[in-house]
């Protein structure tokens, strides 16, 4: 049991901990990991000043000369590896750099990492779903959003650590206590080559973003709470989740980005901390150093770890690509892809409440979805395949999912075919047909009118 005076040095370390690291190896682009997780910009980054401290945040900046920067550098990377037992293999590259050069990174990495197509891909996959509209930038958005704090970051594709050359010197030790982990990772692991490893599973490559940034949450808390014991802290997690929450108001590009953006940058940290002290409980820094090679496959067992830890098996599922969208004139294929526990966490959070979305989302077993382009801006087709916790879980989601529909498509009129748990409709990117079949829901928009019969006599055949 944690003794009270621990709980409250915890507590102080928390409330004064001034940066959300989110690092160069973890920029997402919100779909295709389906912004749900979405692909994963190993050249990205983005830190997200927190000012936990009214003091702290009042500080005025007192950056240190150029060469106690590096030498805490050097005793930082020491301090890391011997909290987290990750051996140093190489001398550590560092760089300081001033506040222009992180966004000038940033750009310049996302276009090295990231094609044009790659880019346009995540951008219809986000209309397609209706997080976004058909006038959204989203190569622009990305950059305000993940530097509006920048404050250092490591960068596993040149294997530097940036060392921001304006925050304090408080600022500096928690900003390279989580980089610094970063680099440790990936002198044991390779995070570029970690962090890729599941491209056709957006869903999969999120749980991996979460075991990376989770355990340096986990790292840079012990490094500031010295020795008291991460893993008989009481729900750490939730107060992690719960103070972030309250503080990013502070941040426009934050506040004011779709719902799904918000959850998705914040889930590797909140969620993440929280798997990671599970897994401390269980077996201390050499069970977390274990997940590398053996990580999490899907959000759901980030969510909930007793998933993960206790071995309990999640059913696979698989979507053909549906005959009665084959020939259609106009119609590519574009993105094939798993959304995930977060990906409708996300979508339901956004387009219905966060509260629907933690009652509904929690029983997401498994998923796929296919997505068509068309010859016009506006003309996509969707196909999808859920399955859920129990048949009342899929009920509850086909309700919910057609809320979404009605939102996406204001225009939606229903047709005689709908009942309880069918809906078939016209919207003007084409015919929508849903159903509930047990505890699979499933779907497809955008479908010619003289080809519904047959994709739906298809979806009922699965």
């Amino acid at each position: 049991m944690v003794k009270p005076q621990s709980l409250r040095k915890v507590m102080q370390s928390t409330q004064r901990l001034s940066l959300f690291a989110i690092s160069f190896s973890n920029l997402q682009i919100p779909f295709s990991r389906f912004p749900f997780p979405v692909s994963t910009l190993s050249a990205a980054l983005f830190l997200l000043a927190l000012s936990f401290s009214p003091g702290l945040a009042q500080e005025p900046p007192t950056t240190a000369p150029v060469s106690s920067l590096l030498a805490t550098a050097d005793d930082v990377f020491r301090e890391m590896s011997r909290i987290t037992g990750l051996p140093i293999h190489a001398p550590l590259k560092k760089r300081i750099v001033a506040r222009a050069e992180i966004r000038k990174i940033l750009e310049q990495n996302l276009h090295e990492e990231y094609t044009p197509q790659e880019i346009h891909v995540q951008e219809m996959i986000l209309r397609a779903f209706g997080l976004v509209s058909c006038d959204f930038d989203f190569a622009k958005f990305l950059i305000t959003f993940y530097t509006e704090q920048a404050a250092g970051a490591y960068d596993p594709r040149r294997k530097t650590m940036l060392i921001a050359d304006w925050p304090t010197e408080e600022m500096q030790r928690l900003v390279l206590a989580h980089e610094l982990t970063h680099a440790l990772q990936d002198q044991s692991f390779d995070l570029d080559k970690f962090l890729h490893a599941e491209r056709q599973n957006d869903d999969a490559t999120s749980a991996r973003q979460a075991v990376v940034e989770g355990y340096a949450m986990a790292a840079m808390m012990q490094q500031m709470v010295g020795s008291v014991d991460l893993a008989s802290v009481p729900s750490l997690g939730p107060l992690m989740a719960s103070m972030v929450s309250k503080q990013m108001g502070e941040f426009p590009a934050f506040t004011n980005a779709p719902f799904f953006f918000r959850m998705q940058a914040l889930f590797p940290y909140a969620q993440g901390m929280g798997f990671m002290q599970r897994g401390l409980q269980l077996g201390g820094w050499k069970k977390l150093n274990s997940l590398f090679s053996n990580p999490p496959t899907t959000t759901r067992e980030i969510f909930e770890p007793s998933v993960y830890f206790d071995e309990q098996p999640l059913p696979a599922i698989s979507l053909p690509r549906p005959p009665a969208l084959d020939g259609v004139p106009g119609l590519k294929l574009l993105a094939e892809n798993t959304v995930g526990e977060l990906g409708y966490y996300s979508l339901l959070g956004q387009l219905i409440s966060e509260d629907e979305a933690k009652s509904v989302a929690g029983g997401w077993l498994a998923d796929r979805f296919i997505l068509y382009e068309g010859a016009r801006a506006d003309q996509f087709a969707l196909v999808a395949r859920t399955r859920w916790a129990s048949a009342e879980t899929a009920l509850a989601f086909f309700r919910d999912y057609h809320t979404v529909l009605t939102k996406k498509y204001p225009e939606l009129a229903s047709d005689q075919r709908s009942e309880n748990d069918m809906f078939v409709g016209t919207a003007a990117n084409g015919q929508v047909v849903l159903l509930r079949q047990g505890d699979e829901c499933l779907w497809a928009e955008g479908v010619p009118a003289e080809k519904t019969d047959a994709m739906l006599n298809w979806l009922r055949s699965l």
